[in-house]
């Protein structure tokens, strides 16, 4: 199985000297797409109703969950990623630590899925599941990650998405009122003013 990872991650890794688009298209799907997720959900936030204020919350879950098990994973097994090992060619600085799974994949398709699971998000994390295949291709590309790595991401994302949405009952309102009441301390002269929904 790892000869057919490694294999994978030759086809989609860049030569030596990549096309300057492509180049260019990889570092910002590698780097700059993933801050669509605290955007959305801080939007969602700051001008959603309470319910889709939950879903929001029950989001960010998935994600923390999503990233704990990614964490547990690299603890558990340390697997190189392609460039401490010297094989193909990397474009991106990143630090020589595990490679399985993609942290960022984990987060992005947590998310993603997370709103799959709600009706009227579901437009929404299909779109941001689709954005996960070019930071998945991009991440190969510039030659910090392996095919599997992405596949161990969808398998935990799915997994941490599937969890807290199942046990949201549980959770979902206490920790609403928490975040409620920090964002009401801390935000509170703004929305005094109207500028902020309260």
């Amino acid at each position: 199985m790892e000869e057919f990872n490694q294999s994978l991650f030759l086809l989609i890794n860049a030569s030596a000297h990549p096309n300057s688009i492509a180049l260019n298209a990889a570092m910002v799907a590698a780097e700059w797409l993933i801050y669509l997720i605290p955007i959305s959900l801080l939007a969602g936030w700051l001008c959603g109703s309470e319910a889709t204020r939950k879903l929001m919350l029950e989001a960010v879950v998935a994600g923390i969950v999503g990233l704990s098990i990614s964490m547990l994973c690299g603890m558990l097994w340390e697997h190189p990623r392609p460039f401490a090992i010297g094989l193909g060619t990397n474009f991106l600085a990143h630090s020589p630590d595990s490679s399985f799974p993609s942290d960022h994949l984990t987060l992005q398709w947590s998310v993603a899925f997370s709103f799959l699971l709600q009706k009227r998000l579901r437009a929404i994390g299909l779109a941001y599941s689709l954005l996960g295949l070019p930071m998945a291709w991009a991440r190969i590309y510039l030659g910090v990650h392996y095919p599997f790595d992405m596949a161990g991401a969808a398998i935990v994302a799915a997994l941490s998405a599937g969890i807290c949405y199942s046990y949201a009952a549980y959770y979902i309102n206490p920790l609403f009122r928490y975040a409620s009441l920090i964002y009401g301390y801390l935000f509170a002269p703004f929305i005094r003013r109207g500028w902020m929904l309260k």
